[in-house]
């Protein structure tokens, strides 16, 4: 069984190679014009960000099994893939610590203005100040705030559980909520509501584009939106018009709709101390990383037994 890893240095930490591979190649980054020579003749491809689409999956007659080493899987032709007998399987709750806490890291900075008081310090206010603190900018707590997630995913369950410890009151908006859940809200009564939006769903046609200038312009004046699930999610234009314009408090992102972006973007251009901007690494502590290797290799393991999981859809 030949397996072939196109993006190995999406994933900084060892890799067991399963036993049932008997011949493994991995390469550190692919381009799309170099898909299809990396992958002839082999039977699993190992994928984090790479795009693997008709075009190029029409060519793979002995692709079996594409093993994704992330959870998110709009990087696939899925319906291609059904039609072809080729199994898609993806990791499973391996970041359900490590992003949570990257949503309260940027939260916690924002609502407490971390960013506007450290530049206060470098820029002298501080040394200069007629009293014992330097008042710039408002600073508030977490607790009795409500906290609206979208969605209701193992990721969106860990921030809940953070946030009431905060004490914060959570609610959620998501597809599948039964009429009479008194926790769950459209979206537009979530975007009402919150004081905080932190966005847990995965990029589809219908979502794509979800928070957009209509939205931004109905949440709160100081609500914070955090969105550490994927880029697309969010009109950015939109956005950066709402942080510069303050139609709304602040936002925290890990992610954005074209990544690396290499052709700009209208947030890279923000200089604002209520926006936080990280380069897609909410998932990408120590523990977080080796438990997604160790899962990679066994859904591999588990497929080379007959015995597939964590199928894409099921």
């Amino acid at each position: 069984m030949r397996a072939v890893f196109l993006d190995r240095q999406s994933l900084p930490v060892r890799f067991t190679q399963p036993a049932a591979v008997t011949d493994y190649v991995e390469y550190a980054a692919t381009s799309t014009d170099q898909v299809v020579a990396r992958l002839q003749d082999a039977t699993v491809a190992i994928i984090n960000k790479v795009a693997l689409r008709e075009a190029s999956l029409a060519q793979l007659p002995s692709l079996k099994l594409i093993a994704i080493a992330a959870t998110g899987y709009d990087c696939v032709d899925i319906p291609y893939c059904r039609a072809n007998g080729i199994t898609v399987v993806n990791i499973r709750d391996y970041a359900v610590n490590a992003v949570p806490e990257h949503v309260f890291a940027l939260l916690l900075a924002l609502r407490r203005n971390l960013m506007g008081y450290r530049e206060a310090v470098t820029q002298g206010a501080w040394e200069n100040a007629s009293q014992f603190c330097v008042f710039k900018g408002t600073i508030r707590d977490l607790n009795h705030s409500v906290l609206g997630l979208v969605g209701r995913g193992s990721i969106a369950k860990a921030v809940a559980k953070i946030a009431v410890g905060f004490g914060m009151r959570v609610f959620y908006s998501h597809p599948t909520a039964a009429a009479n859940d008194a926790e769950s809200k459209s979206l537009s009564e979530l975007l009402a509501l919150s004081d905080v939006i932190s966005l847990h769903c995965p990029l589809t046609p219908a979502t794509r584009g979800m928070i957009g200038e209509a939205e931004l312009r109905s949440m709160k004046p100081d609500a914070i939106l955090i969105n550490t699930a994927r880029g697309g999610l969010v009109d950015e234009p939109a956005l950066a018009r709402a942080l510069t314009e303050g139609w709304i408090g602040g936002a925290g992102l890990d992610v954005l709709s074209t990544e690396p972006p290499r052709e700009g973007n209208a947030l890279l251009d923000l200089n604002l101390p209520n926006f936080i901007l990280t380069p897609h690494v909410a998932w990408a502590s120590i523990e977080a990383m080796e438990g997604l290797a160790d899962q990679l290799t066994e859904n591999i393991a588990a497929w080379a037994a007959g015995a597939p999981r964590h199928i894409v859809g099921q």
